[in-house]
């Protein structure tokens, strides 16, 4: 391949990323969704046009650094800490209840593994997919009905905050236990150090970076610090502790974003995320996905992925929910607020087709469960919230004179 060929592949993607993008964002779906479909019709299975590259996944993998990077940067850590035991079981269910839902359907479809097999490891990678939530589409629609600011809502985005953060732990211990020279009491204690490691260095950085905001506010310099920091976070966690890159990204977030000036890094790493890596990203998925290997077997597993994905979170969320004393109805709106699946299935999706623990046609129903949970879950908070009284959840009125 030319270099020079290179440049005709990005700007495909670009302009077919923007462009299916607005067409999902008209069907009230998220952009992503249409990026997605975008690199599905541009690549290998539909037209062709584009073919996937080692420097388009190098794009692809800096997209998705950046994107945790910026995920744990919008992170609202004394909102998080407040919320205290309630999201924290919540979230806690949420991960729990997919995770061994998704690893028995996969064991269901293609057998039972013992412990420390390929099979095995495969089948705890689609219940990891299934534990990501993201409630981009949920903040929306509480927004549309001013219920975002009540005690559901502030419960939902809590829970799926935690829940992420816990995701990612799961998914740097599944990684970790597929590497043949390793074993689960390693990957707990390289675990465990690696965040101890990020807590201590997260401490001084913070420092650091509260002194160079005071020092430099609101200026480029403290963006390009923060994204030097952000890629040696990821570095680091791949190369000393077998971490996940992301993880190190998410983390390097987490610990810039009580800064000062933290909204304005934010700022500045979602215009090249948004404008470039992002849209690589995403459609990077769609080119990939391949349906070569599309057979009856898989379509079945495609429509149990769904389905279990969806029931896990509804019944995990909703349960512990009514455990912490919400009414039911509060407690299935939690539940299926929770539903949603975005960015983050995409991203550990990714993270398992480079290790090798998914295989480029597990991305169907992937895709398949994004779409539908965008669509469902929307509707369901809408026929749920109707079920309230008119005076519940309503503010109070103002008094006249």
């Amino acid at each position: 391949m030319q270099a020079y060929e290179v440049f005709r592949d990005l700007a495909i993607i670009l302009i077919a990323a923007k462009m299916m993008g607005l067409v999902a964002r008209k069907c009230r779906m998220p952009q992503v969704v249409g990026q997605i479909l975008a690199g599905l019709i541009i690549g290998p299975s539909v037209l062709g046009w584009v073919q996937q590259s080692d420097f388009l996944a190098a794009l692809a993998e800096i997209g998705v650094v950046l994107l945790m990077f910026s995920a744990g940067l919008e992170t609202d850590l004394k909102e998080l800490i407040r919320t205290g035991p309630v999201a924290f079981l919540i979230a806690c269910c949420g991960v729990l209840v997919p995770l061994v839902g998704g690893a028995l359907l996969y064991m269901a479809f293609y057998g039972f593994a013992p412990w420390g097999d390929e099979e095995f490891y495969k089948a705890l990678f689609i219940g990891t997919i299934m534990t990501a939530t993201s409630v981009s589409i949920t903040v929306q629609c509480l927004k549309e009905m001013g219920k975002l600011k009540g005690k559901v809502g502030t419960t939902i985005v809590s829970a799926a905050i935690i829940d992420d953060v816990i995701g990612i732990v799961v998914l740097t211990f599944v990684i970790g236990l597929k590497n043949p020279e390793s074993d689960a009491g390693a990957v707990v204690v390289s675990t465990l150090l690696f965040f101890l490691v990020a807590f201590v260095g997260g401490y001084l950085f913070y420092q650091l970076f509260r002194w160079l905001d005071r020092r430099n506010p609101h200026t480029r310099r403290l963006s390009i610090a923060g994204l030097a920091f952000c890629l040696g976070m990821a570095y680091i966690a791949e190369k000393y502790f077998g971490i996940a890159d992301i993880t190190g990204a998410y983390v390097a977030g987490i610990v810039l974003c009580s800064v000062k000036d933290s909204s304005y890094i934010a700022q500045k790493m979602d215009t090249g995320s948004y404008l470039f890596f992002g849209p690589v990203f995403f459609a990077g998925i769609g080119l990939k996905t391949s349906f070569d290997n599309v057979n009856a077997t898989l379509i079945w597993f495609s429509i149990g992925f769904v389905l279990v994905a969806l029931i896990c979170k509804v019944i995990g969320c909703g349960l512990i929910s009514r455990v912490c004393r919400f009414n039911w109805n509060d407690s299935l709106k939690i539940g299926v607020g929770m539903m949603t699946r975005g960015e983050v299935a995409l991203i550990v999706s990714q993270k398992g087709l480079s290790v090798g623990l998914l295989s480029a046609e597990y991305f169907t129903p992937v895709i398949l469960l994004i779409l539908i949970s965008s669509v469902v879950t929307p509707i369901l908070l809408k026929i749920l919230y109707a079920k309230d009284s008119p005076l519940q959840g309503a503010s109070p009125a103002v008094p006249k004179g």
